[in-house]
């Protein structure tokens, strides 16, 4: 046992990112190496040779012999095996390919990453080892190698020496042709020569090229509508509107020289518009630097084009939108230098990773096994499965054994076990088996970094991924928000809660890029998601004018959460006119160009709009607040918008049957009675969890116990200010601005508060105290009519303080002692006295 142990410890965990660094080091290390071994036998060879050839590696056991090359003996062997026997002078190639791998692996990149880069490598490489064989035949320098000599030589006697010219001219054609895809209907020589100009320009710079996408000749510079944004285009129509009587004013180039006329030139334009469905559409305008290229017009309208209105012909525009030469839109390229955070921002906590104790497991399934013989319950089989906090012992009972039985024994197996939470699972869904889940003694601690590292959440094609931790079997759970599509939290103080919320935007903030995703942050608290504030320019989207980006104030929240509502229904308008259901299938016809931003097209980032403390909101606003979020909970979901709420009291009056009915996925980390675990997952379970982010999360109808992945409030800082040191976007993302009819002195349902009877504040304070809502009691203890009693009792409902009319019922009070009341009539006074 203690052997295997032992084992288990030396072995290696690939997945570390420690390995990959060591060996990104290595490989750079190696290509360093090689590079001056290389560099030396360029200089040394002729020395060397005799010696190398002579006994090749024998030579690493011999003592006294020297070696001109500036790596010894070794060098010599390595540098004439892959210049000599090799590949000749494109040895060199191996050098920068192990930098390359090298470099990428020390920046945790995918291996796809070098694919390109390798491949192209090795084409090169066997090209020019032929081609420099094939050149310097007869040089005693073997500049293409025995491989590059082979491969000639077999060529040349092959197709001849003719052929082997026009074999290599080929391959380069081929080779310039796929990288530059060049127009040859368009083609000048003087165009060419600036395009591949531009594109070795392009690659030094490590910039993607396109093709034609700059192309400079003696009327000046050209650039594709798709290279400008936009605002740019308009800005660019302000600048060169021009009257009618400048039509035939002499334009002069950036050479002095004269150029053509502003009419010869509109005349150009509108003749290139009419070719268009023979080539691509190119139009003149002055350079401007375009952050991202703006999406390709279904028709391009008079006001698109740069200067006076020009009639173009609308059918020979439909062609381009129907060919494929342009290429699709990429929101990435509105900030193409971010970069998602690395890994290495957040701990991993190896010092509380789990160890098996056998004796403890075994221990653990006698003692089950004999409370259960005790109520002459016989047990056929016992498995035990091992998660990072409670361990699952799958039983079988004997044939004829009631689970009802077993079932009821879950208090006397907590006591034998000396065990808090224990839970049973009776039956096990498919498997045919009851599981008790008894706590480990050591809790293992579940590393968000472990988590974002896993192969189950690097390579999923979720749309909002989340790593929420780990499962009962310690395997890492990751689910799509955007199918949830809607999440509720609930637990109780420090069991959780606030780490999940971070584990939810850590995730989120690991795998999309700015331009796909937004967050909404509401925290009544106003210290859970501060730091979440140095990412506006990023990630966060809020209300114009707000002089923070978390919404924190009452007031503002009403306004946010109606906003929100705002730009629901301008995407479905969106939708509609797009033809689509979701925004799934609107975001892909948007990227293939097809939707015209003319039109009020746009391309649609998720939204995630996260709720801190949502109790207290119902508290202070009411149906202000739950209005709104049942409309966004109920149609938001096609439209990307989805919501994440959480809680610490998880009563039925917080937790109403609409946000029930439409929040389908919910979290509970440990409560501290049933009625709580029934409300939040209509069944008993979260009052058995043993905190500390224990949690049951419950997704159509299954229930699945996951330890939550932690992450400090430290790592939380550190991943923001490595996002926030990035370059944002100039102004953050701003939500539709929300005007209310007299927005400030009205409540819900359009009550105007000036209009409050006297005695209200009485009145509310009656029903508070008496938790009873009854029209005759204001009646009675008040000394008023029946009728004004019955419209304080509208407004009492209209403001959220009771609920609706039951008939011969007392009202449901929503507010639940005077001190909530008293904070909840200040804010209404101030509302009033605004």
């Amino acid at each position: 046992m203690a052997r295997k142990r032992k084992k288990k410890k030396a072995a290696i965990d690939w997945t570390d990112d420690r390995v990959a660094k060591l060996l990104g080091v290595f490989s750079i290390l190696l290509a360093s190496y090689l590079l001056i071994a290389f560099t030396s036998y360029i200089f040394t060879w002729e020395e060397d040779q005799s010696l190398v050839h002579q006994s090749h590696w024998s030579l690493l056991a011999q003592t006294g012999l020297e070696m001109q090359n500036w790596l010894g003996r070794l060098g010599a062997i390595i540098s004439d095996l892959f210049i000599y026997w090799g590949f000749g002078l494109p040895s060199f190639i191996f050098v920068g390919l192990l930098g390359v791998v090298g470099w990428n692996t020390i920046q945790d990149r995918a291996f796809r990453d070098s694919v390109p880069v390798i491949r192209n490598g090795v084409l090169l490489l066997v090209f020019l080892s032929v081609f420099l064989a094939a050149i310097f035949s007869n040089s005693p320098f073997s500049w293409g190698g025995a491989f590059g000599n082979m491969i000639s030589s077999w060529l040349y006697d092959f197709i001849g020496p003719a052929g082997l010219i026009l074999l290599f001219l080929a391959f380069l054609a081929a080779l310039l042709i796929w990288n530059m895809n060049p127009n040859f209907k368009e083609m000048t020589m003087e165009s060419a020569l600036n395009d591949t100009k531009e594109y070795f320009v392009r690659k030094v710079q490590g910039e993607r090229y396109r093709p034609a996408e700059v192309r400079a000749n003696q009327k000046g510079k050209t650039l594709r509508p798709k290279s400008k944004s936009l605002n740019q285009l308009n800005a660019s129509n302000e600048k060169t509107a021009v009257g009618e009587a400048k039509a035939d004013e002499l334009l002069i180039d950036e050479k002095g020289q004269v150029a053509l006329s502003l009419k010869d030139r509109l005349e150009k334009k509108r003749k290139a518009a009419l070719k268009v469905g023979e080539g691509e559409l190119e139009i003149e305008m002055p350079e401007v630097e375009a952050p991202a290229p703006a999406p390709a017009l279904e028709k391009t309208p008079e006001s698109d084009l740069p200067g006076p209105s020009v009639p173009v012909n609308s059918h020979a525009l439909e062609k381009v939108q129907e060919s494929d030469q342009l290429e699709p839109y990429d929101p990435t390229l509105e900030l193409p230098s971010y970069e998602s955070p690395v890994l290495a921002l957040l701990e991993d906590y190896a010092d509380q990773k789990q160890e098996i104790d056998r004796e403890e497991l075994e221990a653990k399934k006698d003692q089950i096994i004999e409370t259960l013989l005790h109520y002459k319950i016989e047990i056929t089989s016992v498995k035990a499965v091992v998660g990072p906090t409670v361990t699952l012992f799958k039983i079988k009972p004997a044939p004829g054994v009631r689970i009802s039985k077993i079932k009821n024994l879950e208090d006397d197996i907590a006591l034998s076990l000396s065990a808090l939470g224990i839970r049973i699972i009776a039956p096990i869904p498919g498997e045919g088996v009851i599981g008790i889940e008894v706590p480990n003694r050591k809790k293992a601690t579940v590393a968000l970094k472990e988590a974002l590292g896993s192969e189950a959440f690097k390579r999923s094609k979720m749309q909002l991924p989340i790593a929420f931790g780990k499962t009962i079997d310690s395997k890492v759970f990751v689910a799509d928000l955007s199918k949830m599509p809607h999440l509720l939290i609930a637990g109780a103080t420090g069991q959780g809660k606030s780490v999940g919320i971070n584990v939810i935007l850590m995730s989120l903030l690991y795998r999309k890029h700015p331009s796909q995703m937004k967050l909404v942050l509401i925290d009544p608290k106003k210290v859970e998601l501060f730091p979440y504030s140095q990412i506006d320019h990023h990630f966060l989207a809020f209300l114009p004018g707000s002089p923070e980006p978390i919404t924190t104030e009452t007031n503002k929240v009403v306004h946010t959460l109606n906003s929100l509502c705002i730009e629901m229904d301008q995407r479905y308008n969106l939708l509609k006119k797009a033809s689509v259901r979701n925004i799934k299938e609107y975001n892909e016809k948007f990227i293939k160009r097809r939707l015209s931003p003319t039109k009020g097209h746009r391309f649609l980032p998720f939204m995630v709009l996260v709720i801190d403390e949502f109790a207290d909101l119902i508290m202070t606003a009411g149906k202000e607040v739950e209005l709104p979020i049942g409309r966004l909970a109920q149609l938001a979901r096609a439209v990307g918008i989805h919501l994440v709420i959480a809680t610490q009291r998880p009563s039925v009056n917080i937790i109403t049957g609409v946000i029930k009915a439409n929040f389908p996925a919910r979290i509970a980390f440990k409560v501290t009675s049933k009625v709580d675990s029934r409300t939040i997952l209509d069944g008993s379970g979260a009052d058995q969890l043993i905190g500390r982010g224990d949690m049951l999360l419950s997704v159509g109808g299954d229930m699945i116990r996951l330890q939550c992945a932690f992450v400090d409030t430290p790592e939380v800082e550190k991943v923001l200010k490595f996002i926030s040191e990035q370059r944002g976007y100039p102004e953050p993302h701003f939500l539709p601005e929300f005007h209310g009819d007299d927005a400030e002195i009205q409540g819900s349902g359009g009550l105007n508060l000036k209009d409050l009877d006297e005695k209200f504040e009485d009145a509310a304070r009656l029903i508070v105290g008496n938790q009873h809502g009854s029209t005759s009691m204001i009646q009675r203890r008040l000394s008023l009519g029946y009728n004004r009693a019955g419209r304080i009792m509208d407004q009492l409902e209209a403001l959220g303080i009771v609920g609706p009319n039951e008939g011969s019922k007392p009202r449901e009070v929503l507010v639940y002692d005077e001190i909530e009341l008293d904070r909840y009539l200040t804010d209404l006074r101030k509302k009033k006295n605004a």
